[in-house]
This record gives structure tokens, sequence and C-alpha cells, in this order.
């Protein structure tokens, strides 16, 4: 989960620098929600990998 920390952080930094760069402000707000998929996709990756491995565990 330490993965889905850096992606947050850098999504939210794509978010400041939209606030202050007025003229590229569409640039990083789309580099934003790259981010934010990104971020879930991770999730989703992780509750695939612990799904897997309770199933290989009740599996026996």
């Amino acid at each position: 989960m330490n993965r889905l920390v850096e992606i947050r952080s850098q999504e939210s930094l794509c978010r400041e620098r939209a606030a202050f760069d007025s003229e590229r402000r569409g640039f990083w707000l789309a580099q934003a929600e790259e981010w934010k998929q990104r971020g879930l996709d991770e999730i989703a990756y992780h509750f695939r990998e612990c799904n897997h491995a309770h199933t290989e565990l009740v599996r026996g």
C-alpha cells in the first residue's frame, strides 16, 4: 500500500500545480486524473491479490 500513498501524493501535487499554473491548468488536471486512475487500479490489484490468496488458503 506504500505505492498507493505515492500515487495519491502525485495526484495531489498535480492538483496543486493546476491551482497555481492557470496557463497549463487543463494539463495538470488531466495528469491528476491519470494518477487518480492509477490509484484505483492499485487498489483493485491489491484486492484481487488478497482474494486470490484467501481462495488458495480456503482450498488448502
